[in-house]
């Protein structure tokens, strides 16, 4: 793998941001920083464009932003190739984020736009219309992680609901956002309407400063702690909030799972993009009858992944997406490690920002690693004697975005019933049917995005009502 004497992160100063390669140090880009001073100007500039933009229709809206789909798929690669050198995802998910992107933006505008079409609701007095109207100014803070795909799944409804958008990627990943917006914004201008969305530069300064400006919706993903303070900071001026924030996704193999099946997931899902994952696994939880016979497999599966820049062939796992990541993880591993938990894989100090798969057992709750969430390529395996201590180690967390049950279906949907996470997968990972929206329970979430209710979060709710024709006094 290539090596860093010094890990890097990216770099802002009060004109750039510096985008800093995780794998090798190297600098990929800059952008120009947004002043903080000039923010109350770009939220004054997209509060005068939402009075025409606001005034089509979702399908008209939705048919505008449809502009961009064929600037997408022909710089999908490009924009792929960006992510993978910001924040070290390997290229074939990199390119592959990035089409998936391209390729179902009309389909998810189309679904957007239907979701956003007035429903008539009647009783034999009364006759209602409920519309879904623009909030007015939406402010969309999106992660390092998945920088196409979390900017697509918030931007777009905000913007076919009615909402001007300003738009702050990630300081991770801001060659990335401001790619995937070029298209957009180059659709809306050509279509009349400029400022209606707009690309914020910088980091948590630009944040706060968009969060407590006078927008009217903030859709925020990241972490619990800084969800908690920009709803503090929103409630201040009852601003729509919705948030997706931290996971500490449980993984419960019964024993009378399908062991093959279960380390495959295990195995795809702890190290994926390095762990860097809202719905990674971050604790196992294995029957006792089965978990050496599981853990033995887990750790072969790990040792046969390939780590390294993402840019490099066949590489399976990236680097941490910076230092202060690097250092977190490993902080959590070798307090785990003096606490008595036993590493299986992982052995030795890894270069620059690479964290080694790694693979701990001999684990209980008062650990961190068990309990704050971890954000890296660590498998944490943990022995239960039966179904109800299964479940009640699951839920014993202020975390609830997903999880997933390996087992006899019956059985294990029996157990599911019973999490607290909001979202869970029955042999399989957590992601829902086409049309069902993403969601966090507990601490991991407030409002939800995807489906028809969750793109109507994006839009006030108004109900109009008559008297029906036929019945009594309305």
């Amino acid at each position: 793998m290539p090596h860093t004497d010094a890990p890097r992160m990216s770099i802002q100063t009060e004109e750039r941001l510096e985008s800093i390669d995780p794998a090798t140090g190297e600098v990929v880009g800059r952008v120009r920083t947004t002043p903080v001073e000039e923010i109350p100007r770009r939220i004054a500039a997209a509060r005068s464009a939402q009075v025409a933009w606001g005034s089509l229709s979702p399908r008209a809206r939705a048919e505008i932003l449809k502009g961009a789909a064929a600037g997408l798929l022909e710089r999908s690669d490009e924009i792929g190739t960006l992510a993978t050198r910001e924040m070290g995802k390997p290229l074939a998910e990199g390119r592959g984020e990035a089409r998936h992107g391209a390729r179902s933006l009309v389909e998810s505008l189309d679904e957007i736009a239907e979701s956003l079409e007035p429903i008539e609701r009647r009783d034999r007095r009364t006759v209602s219309r409920l519309r879904f109207d623009p909030l007015g100014v939406a402010t969309v803070v999106t992660p390092w992680n998945f920088p196409v795909l979390m900017p697509q799944e918030s931007v777009l409804p905000a913007l076919v609901a009615g909402n001007t958008v300003l738009f702050k990627p990630s300081e991770e990943t801001p060659l990335t956002g401001e790619a995937w917006a070029a298209p957009l914004i180059e659709a809306l201008a050509a279509a009349g309407h400029p400022d209606v969305m707009q690309v914020v530069h910088g980091d948590e300064a630009q944040g706060k400063a968009l969060v407590r400006g006078d927008v009217d919706l903030v859709v925020f993903t990241g972490s619990r702690a800084a969800g908690e303070d920009i709803l503090q900071a929103a409630g201040s001026g009852l601003k729509r909030v919705v948030l997706e924030l931290g996971g500490k996704d449980p993984l419960i193999v019964l024993d009378d799972a399908d062991l093959d099946a279960a380390v495959a997931f295990a195995t795809r899902n702890c190290f994926r993009n390095a762990g860097q994952v809202c719905v990674a696994t971050e604790r196992i939880y294995v029957h006792a009858a089965v978990v050496d016979g599981f853990t033995e497999r887990l750790v072969t599966s790990a040792q046969a992944l390939r780590q390294g820049a993402g840019t490099e062939e066949g590489v399976d796992v990236g680097p941490m997406v910076n230092a202060r990541q690097k250092t977190n993880v490993v902080a959590q591993i070798e307090d785990a490690v003096r606490r008595g938990a036993r590493r299986l894989l992982g052995e030795g100090a890894a270069p620059g920002n690479f964290v080694p798969p790694t693979v701990l057992a001999g684990l209980d709750h008062s650990m961190p690693i068990m309990r704050e969430e971890t954000f890296g390529p660590v498998a944490c395996v943990m022995a239960f004697e039966d179904d109800d201590e299964a479940v009640r180690l699951a839920n014993d967390s202020p975390y609830g975005l997903g999880g997933a049950v390996f087992g006899s279906e019956n059985r294990a949907n029996a157990i599911a019933d019973r999490l607290s996470t909001a979202m869970v997968g029955i042999n399989r990972g957590c992601g829902g049917a086409e049309g069902t929206p993403w969601v966090g329970a507990r601490k991991s979430g407030y409002g939800y995005r995807g489906g028809p209710e969750g793109h109507r979060q994006f839009a006030q709710v108004r109900v109009i009502s008559a008297a029906a024709e036929q019945g009594g006094e309305p």
